[in-house]
Formats: structure tokens, C-alpha cells, sequence
């Protein structure tokens, strides 16, 4: 039996692109981008609403999604209506729970399946059970190929492509040795998802994360029926995300850009809708793929805008919070201070995996193995690298 982490006192609050979060910059929104995928005049919306709305930038979220800050008093209202019109909000009801993270290039350079069709099947159908409104903002789906780069994630509910015509079901991060087809993934995933709110339904209703219920994963399994299979050990995730040119099983190229902080500009977000043939994916690496590109000469033109293009650089290690001014807890401008170690080579621990944090809390913290350089009074601690808990992202 597993021991579930102590039960949560208080509800998820997760913002949403409506339900926002008064942050000490304004208001901060929340725009869930399942599978990543946005066309390129979705990214144009979202872009005019950071300058018309926000503080001029897009915040990239480790869940692929997007954030609006410095957001004006009353503007919710008219951001709801511009996302709305942009097929950014299906529903109002499911808004803050449709988070889902797919393989990146899934369909256009190796895997085993193509996830890309799963993704708005799962949504639409989520988004169409009044039930599944009741889902906690911080759940999360993930749907792998089969290279590995999103099944180690511990999302709630997920699958990975083990063959062209065999899908495993994932409980929060684990095996569950129940199987499927691709045609008959999605609706497993669903049921799935249905049986984790009735578990956590019936343990009390506060469990952010199928991980925090006791026995959750192996509940929810049983819930679906025998086990047909022996579970496998899922891969670890990768610490980083690709980055430069990539190659597509097409002969077309996609351009992988790592925006250094999470933190896109608006002008940054119209040169990149420019560049796009017609869609782009964002990852969970804080990463932007233009992908279906004749060659890779837009390289060039990303990386003098600010952008990363190089798998060797430091901005692939680095991650951090809010930080000041946009956090009334921070104790530091941590963006500032690391963006300006990169730029001088003195980032600590010899430049290794790091997250920097304005307090200890250290919101946004990636999983696996980091360093924690976290503000004090009296300057930065770094703490020698250890791995988040699990299931607490």
C-alpha cells in the first residue's frame, strides 16, 4: 500500500484564462494549450493580448502552456472574449483542468504513433462531460509516441505508444499494465479519468493529484478491469528539450527555439507566427517548434530576436520563478540576477541543472535532478542538486 502525502487544506486554486490570480504585477492568466498546438494566428491573439492586455510578454509554463501577466483590472472579460474567438476556450466550465502534454514532433520525425489526433479527441470529449469539470486545475494527461520524452512526466493519466498497434495506460506516472489500440486510447485515457475523480471523490474530494490519493494508482486501475499485461519501468524524462534544427521524416526541417526564461515578448511571438508554415508546438522545456520548414534558414533571424537555437547553451539549464517585482514573496529580481549570470559564465555549481527561486517556496521548480539557487536576505544559497517531489507539479 502506498502512503499518500498528508491531505491538502485548501482547494486548487490553479489560475485559469478566467479564473486569474492577483499577483503583485496585476493579474496573472493562465491559457491552457493542450498537446502544445497552436495555429499561427492563435499565437497572433495571444501576442496582441500581452501588449493590449498584459505586460507585453507570454509567459511558457512547463506544462506547454501559456501565461498572461501584469493583466489590468476588469480585462478578463475582454480576454475571455479574444481567446474565445480564437479557439483557445472551448469551455469555461473545463478551462482550468485541460491540461495535456504530447510528444514533441509527434507524426513528423520518429514514434511509434502519431499522438497528434488523440490530443483534441481527449479535449473535446472532456470538455463535453460536465462531470470532468470538477477535475483539480493542477490535473494532468500525457500522451507519448513511444520515444519517451512525456511519459515520465507522472501525469495522472497518460499513454505511451509501445507499438504501431499497442497503447500502455499510465497512472500517475506508473505502468498500469492495462492496454489498448491507438483507436481505443483515448477513450481508455477517459475512463481513466473518470475513475481517478470518483476515487478522489470518494477520499475526501481534496487530492490535487492521482499520487496524493492513497492507493490512487492502483484504485484507479482496478476500477478498469485485470491487468493484461506485465507493467514495464517507464523512461526518465529528459532534463532538456531539443533545441536548433531537426530534421523531419519528410525531408522538411523543424526549427526548435528554448525562450531563456519561459518569458516570450510579443514581438518575439509575431516573428515566430511570421516564420511558421502554419502551426507551432510548445513544449514542456519552455521551448517553441516551428516545424514543416523548407530549410533552416530562419535560424538565424530567431536567434538575433533573442531566441535560443543552440543545444549547448547555458539557457537549456536554467529555469525560475517569477520573482520580483511580479512576486510580493520574492526576495530578489531572480530573473534579472540569472539572466545576468549566463550572459557573465558565472552561473554556480559549474553551470549544472538549476532553478532560481525568490524564496523557499521555489514555485516553478522542473522535476528531476536541479540545483536550488534561492534567494535569502543576505544573498543566494545553492543547495547541491536533488530531485522534486514527485507528483507535485
Amino acid at each position: 500500500m502506498t502512503v499518500p502525502p498528508p491531505a491538502r487544506e485548501r482547494a486548487d486554486a490553479c489560475p485559469g484564462a478566467l479564473q486569474t490570480h492577483a499577483a503583485a504585477d496585476g493579474g496573472l492568466a493562465r491559457v491552457r494549450v493542450p498537446g502544445g498546438a497552436l495555429t499561427v494566428a492563435q499565437l497572433r491573439v495571444l501576442a496582441d493580448a500581452a501588449r493590449d492586455l498584459g505586460d507585453g510578454a507570454l509567459e511558457l509554463t512547463s506544462r506547454g502552456n501559456v501565461q498572461l501577466r501584469g493583466l489590468r483590472p476588469g480585462v478578463e472579460g475582454a480576454l475571455g472574449d479574444r481567446l474565445a474567438a480564437a479557439g483557445l476556450l472551448p469551455s469555461a466550465t473545463h478551462e482550468t483542468a485541460r491540461n495535456v502534454l504530447a510528444s514533441v514532433l509527434s507524426g513528423r520525425a520518429g514514434g511509434r504513433v502519431d499522438v497528434r489526433p488523440w490530443v483534441p479527441a481527449f479535449d473535446a470529449a472532456m470538455c463535453a462531460d460536465p462531470e470532468l469539470a470538477g477535475l483539480p486545475g493542477r490535473f494532468l494527461a500525457a500522451f507519448d509516441d513511444g520515444r519517451g520524452d512525456v511519459a515520465g512526466t507522472a501525469a495522472d493519466v497518460g499513454l505511451m505508444a509501445l507499438d504501431d498497434g499497442t497503447v500502455a495506460l499510465l497512472l500517475a506516472g506508473v505502468d498500469s499494465g492495462l492496454r489498448a489500440g491507438p483507436d481505443g486510447a483515448v477513450g481508455l485515457a477517459l475512463t481513466a479519468t473518470r475513475a481517478f475523480l470518483a476515487e478522489r471523490a470518494a477520499q475526501g474530494g481534496t487530492a490535487w493529484r492521482l499520487a496524493e490519493l492513497e492507493d490512487g494508482p492502483a484504485r484507479v486501475a482496478a476500477a478498469l478491469g485485470r491487468a493484461t499485461a506485465t507493467p514495464f519501468a517507464l523512461p526518465a524524462p529528459p532534463l532538456t528539450g531539443p533545441a536548433g534544427a531537426l530534421p523531419q521524416d519528410d525531408g522538411r526541417m523543424a526549427l526548435a527555439a528554448v525562450v531563456p526564461l519561459g518569458r516570450l515578448t510579443a514581438a518575439q511571438a509575431d516573428l515566430l507566427a511570421s516564420t511558421a508554415a502554419a502551426e507551432l508546438q510548445l513544449t514542456p522545456w519552455r521551448s517553441v517548434v516551428v516545424p514543416d520548414l523548407p530549410d533552416a534558414a530562419a535560424a538565424a533571424t530567431l536567434t538575433a530576436a533573442g531566441l535560443v537555437l543552440d543545444p549547448g547553451s547555458a539557457w537549456l539549464q536554467v529555469t525560475a520563478c517569477a520573482g520580483r517585482p511580479g512576486c510580493a514573496k520574492s526576495l530578489a529580481d531572480v530573473r534579472a540576477d540569472a539572466t545576468a549570470a549566463v550572459a557573465e559564465g558565472s552561473l554556480p555549481a559549474g553551470g549544472a541543472r538549476q532553478h532560481w527561486a525568490g524564496c523557499e517556496r521555489r514555485c516553478g521548480r522542473p522535476s528531476g535532478d536541479v540545483v536550488d539557487v534561492v534567494a535569502t536576505p543576505t544573498g543566494y544559497r545553492t543547495t547541491a542538486a536533488r530531485p522534486s517531489p514527485p507528483g507535485t507539479a
